[in-house]
């Protein structure tokens, strides 16, 4: 594929890049040749294994951990990365959680601020800390992980998830702007139903699944990889003219 060329010897660090989407993103970038710096909370084994990978193809890898909604995490990532490979050329905001279903009549203000840091607060967090050592190439690239949530509002109960997701999309818009005149192209992919990953496992019940996958005029769910397809080709049009863009993943589902 055409990208896998571009990004061949590209540094890249990837937020939540050892389960579910990220681990996808993540291997997609090691086969098309990249170095990957590997973000991770929880899924240790999976972040070691996807490093080992890279190290046998002959790429650079680091596996961090860390709290991405605490500040000097977040720096503390990005310091690393940069240690490590010298440099920074993508960034891929892939972290976030619905955390549960909460109506809005359940909503307690400590859940509201918790969704939000996980999904929106650490994306600046790390997007921040990240952005002078992007604009020490060239060219550059962030893709962030947005939701169709964040369009149509989500399932009830992802009142909050779908708030930040949406905020997600106008970050990406008015980042790109911002950070335009260094070299930062900044995009987002909007994923609607995703099924093989501990997210839709975890909050979306079989009927629902059922349910919106007739609704989707290519009449399947989407699975990770597909999302890492689209995830690479922004991310490989970091000397291109696509900024400010939000790339829907959804099987050709009406988004207005």
């Amino acid at each position: 594929m055409k990208h896998q060329n571009k990004l061949t010897g590209k540094n890249v660090l990837i937020t939540a890049g050892a389960q579910g989407i990220g681990e996808a993103i993540t291997k997609h970038f090691i086969d098309s040749g990249a170095n990957v710096a590997i973000h991770y909370f929880s899924s240790a084994d999976i972040a070691n294994q996807l490093t080992e990978y890279a190290i046998s193809k002959g790429q650079k890898a680091v596996a961090i951990s860390g709290d991405l909604t605490k500040e000097a995490d977040a720096n503390a990532l990005v310091e690393k990365t940069v240690q490590v490979f010298g440099s920074l050329d993508i960034l891929i905001n892939n972290a976030g959680s619905l955390v549960a279903r909460k109506m809005l009549h359940e909503m307690d203000t400590e859940f509201w601020h918790k969704v939000m840091d996980i999904n929106m607060t650490s994306m600046m967090f790390v997007t921040r800390a990240a952005a002078p050592h992007l604009g020490k190439n060239e060219n550059s690239s962030i893709v962030n992980l947005a939701s169709l949530a964040g369009r149509k509002g989500g399932h009830p109960g992802s009142l909050v998830y779908s708030t930040s997701k949406g905020a997600i999309l106008t970050f990406t818009r008015a980042l790109s702007t911002e950070l335009g005149g260094q070299g930062t192209r900044v995009n987002a992919v909007a994923p609607g139903l995703i099924l093989g990953t501990s997210f839709h496992n975890t909050h979306t019940t079989k009927e629902s699944a059922a349910e919106t996958t007739a609704s989707i005029p290519i009449q399947r769910a989407g699975n990770a990889d597909d999302v890492a397809r689209a995830v690479l080709y922004l991310a490989s049009e970091y000397d291109g003219f696509i900024t400010g863009a939000t790339l829907d993943i959804n099987g050709g589902v009406y988004n207005m």
